[in-house]
C-alpha cells in the first residue's frame, strides 16, 4: 500500500500539514477534514470513507486515491450512503460519510434517525458546504437548518469547528468517539482563531475572554467575526467576552454559566438559522437555568441566495460590524 504512486504523491502534498501547522493558518475546514482523513487512514485500517459522488468537493478524494479499497462512492444516493455506513459500523469499522450538509441532514434525515441514531451506530457524518459561505451555489446548496435537524435527534453529537486547526482535531476525536457524530464543515477559507496550544475536547467550549458587560457565544465561522466585534466594542468602552461553543450537543452549560456571569447581555452568533441552532440551544438553557437577555445573530427564518461569501455575510448581517451594532442597540 505504501508504494502506490497515488499515496506517495499524497504524502508529498500533505507533508508538513500536520495538526501543529494548521494553527495560525487560514484554511477551509473541509480541507482540514480531507487532510485529517488521509492521516487517519494511514494510522487506522478500520477507517473507511463514503461519499455521494462529491469527493473532490468534500475533499475525501485524498483518502480515495490512497486507499481505494476503503473508499465507497455510492453515487448521488445519500440515503443509501447513510445506510451503508451503518452496515459498515456494524461490521466493526469506523465509517466517515460525506456529502454537502443540505443533503446529508435533509435528504437523508430519516436514514440518519432510523438507521444511525436509533441504534447509536458508530458513524461519523462529516458534512461540507454548510451555511451561506457556500457562496454562488445559492439557496438550494446552503444549509441553514442542519444543526437544528441534527440537534433534535437523540444520541447525536454535533461538532462545529471554528477553524482548520480545530477541524483537524475534531476529526481525530470523532474517530475515537463511540457513537454517531455530525461534523459541520465549510467551503470557504476560515481565519485561524484557535491558539497554537489549543487541545479540542468534545463537549467542552473554549473561552477566549471573560466580559463584564456582554458575552458572545459563537460557533464555526462566526467565532472570528465575534472576536473582531469584541475589539470594536472594546474601543467604545464595552467589556466583551467571547466563547467558542464548538460542541453544540452536548451543550457545555458549565463553561457557559461561568462565561455569562455578571454580564448584562448574551449574544449568540452562528452561520445558521436562529431557529433551532446554537441560539435556540442557548435560549432553552437560559430559560431554565439563568433567565437573562439574549440576542441571536444568524439567519432569520429565510433561505440563502447566490453571492460571494463576503457579500452574503453582509447581506445577512453576520459581519463583525453587524454584531457590534446589534450589541450597541440592545445593551441599553
Amino acid at each position: 500500500m505504501a508504494n502506490r504512486p497515488a499515496e506517495e504523491e499524497l504524502r508529498k502534498t500533505l507533508s508538513g500539514q500536520g495538526v501543529e501547522t494548521f494553527a495560525g493558518k487560514a484554511i477551509a475546514t473541509r480541507d482540514a477534514y480531507g487532510a485529517a482523513l488521509y492521516r487517519l487512514g494511514m494510522e487506522n485500517p478500520k477507517i473507511v470513507v463514503l461519499d455521494a459522488d462529491l469527493s473532490c468537493s468534500t475533499k475525501t478524494i485524498r483518502f480515495a486515491q490512497a486507499f481505494p479499497e476503503r473508499f465507497f462512492n455510492v453515487g448521488i444516493s445519500e440515503q443509501d450512503m447513510v445506510c451503508t455506513a451503518g452496515g459498515l459500523a456494524l461490521a466493526g469499522l469506523i465509517p466517515f460519510a460525506s456529502t454537502f450538509a443540505v443533503f446529508e441532514t435533509g435528504r437523508a434525515w430519516e436514514q440518519v434517525r432510523q438507521t444511525i441514531a436509533y441504534s447509536s451506530l458508530n458513524v461519523k457524518l462529516a458534512a461540507t458546504h454548510s451555511g451561506i459561505t457556500v457562496g454562488e451555489d445559492g439557496a438550494s446548496h446552503q444549509a441553514l437548518e442542519d444543526i437544528a435537524l441534527m440537534r433534535v435527534i437523540p444520541n447525536m453529537t454535533i461538532l462545529v469547528p471554528a477553524d482548520g486547526f480545530e477541524a483537524e482535531q475534531f476529526v481525530r476525536l470523532a474517530a475515537e468517539f463511540e457513537g454517531p457524530v455530525y461534523i459541520r464543515l465549510g467551503r470557504a477559507k476560515t481565519e485561524a482563531v484557535m491558539p497554537a496550544d489549543y487541545k479540542a475536547v468534545i463537549g467542552k467550549a473554549y473561552t477566549f475572554s471573560k466580559g463584564r458587560d456582554v458575552c458572545i457565544i459563537a460557533t464555526g465561522t462566526m467565532v472570528s467575526e465575534s472576536l473582531k466585534a469584541s475589539e470594536i466594542l472594546s474601543q467604545k468602552g464595552i467589556s466583551v467576552g467571547v466563547v467558542n461553543m464548538s460542541t453544540i450537543k452536548p451543550f457545555d452549560g458549565e463553561t457557559f454559566l461561568k462565561a455569562i456571569e455578571g454580564c448584562r447581555l448574551v449574544v449568540s452568533a452562528e452561520e445558521h438559522s436562529v431557529i433551532g441552532g446554537l441560539g435556540g440551544a442557548i435560549a432553552e438553557f437560559l430559560s431554565e437555568r439563568a433567565p437573562m437577555r439574549l440576542i441571536r445573530i444568524g439567519t432569520t427564518d429565510t433561505f440563502g441566495c447566490s453571492g460571494t461569501p463576503s457579500e452574503l455575510m453582509k447581506t445577512f448581517r453576520l459581519t463583525a460590524g453587524d454584531i457590534a451594532t446589534s450589541v450597541l442597540t440592545n445593551l441599553g
